[in-house]
């Protein structure tokens, strides 16, 4: 898939009408010899004129008016052709975006048809009961029918459009893995972005910023085409597509009278068949159709997106005015003198001088480590946007200004550096001292993320910035994955299972670890009775009395309930109310054990 620059970064061509230059006159030949020339040179222009319009025929795209220069592009590279003037029209609009849209793909083939049909299909029969790998096995022929629409449009497949490609559907295994929620959800969205980057092909800050959404725009322009492309393929072979039709409905009736047949005769292979089988009834026929139609325009917008992609890098924003040295630098100098200030103190605070501030603030470790982290994360944000703004307006006057501007923001990087360092400090301390929880662990990792975003600009500044938008993309989905790979829900258990082991007279919050995930079991596996039925008891009750299928289950589910089976809880839930919770999640009601907490 291509990943060219687009037409507007392209400096524009010379017209033969631009050039008004009057050309120098020859003398004036006697009249005889005038006649005769002129007779000669309409012959001759009338020849050259002849070839010229067959040329024009046979080299020209269909549609181009009569003078016009015909691209010398090769065929079917759709970031050659079409786009024009701001505001030029074309088949799928006008106005200020058409100049960034090609013309339509061509038809539609019939490896992209099947494999819009195969994701429709298993996105009805598979994603109606949850999330786990079927969101892997309906990527996979979305992915097929992106590939094959973009081989008939003429686009290869370039490294940044593969690492876009490769990071979603690795995204896409954290649902397969983790039984929590809400990394599930960020990876999920996070893939989306990706795959969409990776139809569109951005490098700049708008286009990688719009077109992780571009998606979206195709949705009506790809279901249009798909139509079209039917129909056309259908009026000219109704034969083969009735005989399709027909081999595949014999082909579903000897399966369901076989199996049938096959599950009715042994039990075994109908466990089998039963847990292979998607579980749809009637009841799920809207939910079912809904799913049918999600997948189907999903992967036509996508098929869409990779034959005709949007170049959304052709929307650009002018440069700021540029500022003084002086006007520009002396604010910037000043906050860098702040930022030196106050990490000077968190030095003398890390070295043993914290004695001092207890005895000025009166607060203890954990107070002291609450109170500043919220502010040096929005002081982590605001200095991005400083650095922002400060770029747009920085003086661009030759090789002395930019070496100020490089000394100037790259001091004001490494200062901030330090205040990420001290307010993952800070939580450290908060954390040894409270336990670790889903906000806290989800403010920490997102204040590691802005340090790596620190570092990447520091090494734009050394290098070259072409590629800083596409890193810090990339360094954002980095993160989704790992963060979804490390299991959050995980390390919030394990950390507070140590901490109790270490301190148990501090003890652990039951009523908080109740509530998280199948991932968490091996860690609270761990703790000693009654905490450990306490904390496992709902977790239980979902995992073991659950009826989720197989393409829903996580691995995480799946090693809880093989460690819930062999030691499953004990008690009827007494010694929860005596440890303060009686193992009740919102909406959830216990089973009867004829205990009433209340």
């Amino acid at each position: 898939m291509s990943d060219q620059p687009s037409e507007a970064s392209r400096p524009p061509e010379r017209s033969p009408e631009a050039d008004t230059r009057p050309e120098p006159r020859a003398p004036e030949p006697t009249a005889t010899a005038k006649t005769a020339g002129t007779t000669a040179k309409t012959a001759g222009t009338t020849a050259k004129t002849a070839e010229t319009a067959e040329a024009a025929r046979t080299t020209a795209p269909a549609g181009t008016p009569a003078g016009a220069r015909a691209p010398a592009a090769g065929p079917g590279n759709p970031w050659q052709h079409g786009a024009g003037a701001p505001g030029a029209k074309n088949s799928t609009g006008e106005g200020a975006t058409a100049r960034l849209r090609p013309p339509p793909p061509p038809l539609i083939r019939s490896a992209v048809l099947w494999s819009v049909l195969a994701t429709a299909v298993l996105s009805a029969l598979f994603l109606g009961d949850g999330l786990g790998v079927n969101l892997l096995i309906v990527a996979v022929p979305a992915a097929l029918a992106a590939f094959f629409a973009a081989r008939s449009a003429g686009r290869r497949l370039r490294p940044w459009t593969a690492t876009w490609a490769v990071g979603g559907l690795a995204l896409l295994a954290v649902p397969a893995l983790r039984d929590a929620g809400w990394p599930t959800f960020l990876a999920v969205v996070s893939a989306f972005a990706l795959g969409s980057l990776a139809l569109h092909g951005s490098r700049s800050w708008l286009g990688v910023l719009i077109g992780s959404l571009g998606l979206f725009d195709a949705i009506v322009p790809g279901i249009i085409w798909g139509v079209r492309g039917v129909r056309a393929r259908a009026d000219g072979s109704r034969a083969r597509w009735g005989a399709a039709l027909r081999t595949t409905a014999v082909a579903v009736v000897l399966l369901v009278v076989f199996g049938t047949l096959f599950a009715s005769a042994d039990a075994a292979f109908a466990d089998l068949l039963g847990g292979l089988m998607p579980d749809a009834s009637f009841a799920e026929g809207p939910w079912r159709i809904f799913l049918f139609a999600l997948g189907l325009a999903g992967a036509l917008a996508a098929a869409y997106t990779a034959a005709a992609p949007v170049r959304w890098d052709g929307i650009t924003v002018s440069p700021g005015k540029p500022r003084g040295r002086i006007e520009w630098a002396l604010p910037l100098i000043v906050l860098n003198l702040l930022f030196a200030a106050f990490i000077a103190l968190q030095l003398v605070v890390l070295l043993g001088g914290y004695e001092k501030v207890r005895a000025e603030t009166g607060l203890d470790h954990a107070e002291y480590a609450r109170q500043g982290f919220w502010q040096l994360l929005w002081a982590t944000l605001l200095t991005l946007l400083v650095i922002a703004l400060a770029l747009r307006w920085a003086p661009r006057g030759g090789s002395r200004d930019r070496t100020l501007v490089r000394a100037v923001l790259g001091t004001l990087c490494v200062l901030t550096l330090v205040v990420v360092a001290s307010a993952l400090r800070r939580m450290d301390l908060y954390v040894d001292e409270y336990g670790l929880t889903r906000l806290r662990i989800s403010v920490a990792a997102m204040e590691l993320w802005l340090g790596v975003v620190l570092v990447l600009i520091l090494a734009a500044g050394v290098f070259r910035a072409r590629f800083l938008p596409r890193a810090i993309a990339v360094s954002a989905a980095a993160g989704v994955l790992a963060f979804g790979l490390l299991s959050p829900d995980g390390l919030i258990a394990e950390q507070n299972v140590q901490r109790f082991e270490a301190r148990e007279s501090a003890g652990i919050d039951i009523d908080y670890v109740k509530d998280l995930s199948a991932d968490a079991v091996p860690a609270l596996d761990r703790l000693p009775e009654p905490e450990r039925s306490c904390a496992l008891r709902i977790v239980q009750r979902e995992v073991l009395h659950g009826d989720t299928p197989w393409y829903a289950t996580s691995w995480g589910e799946a090693r809880a309930k093989e460690i819930l089976e062999k030691r499953p809880v004990q008690g009827d839930g007494r010694d929860c109310y005596r440890l303060g919770t009686d193992g009740v999640r919102d909406g959830y009601e216990p089973d009867d054990d004829g205990y009433d907490p209340y």
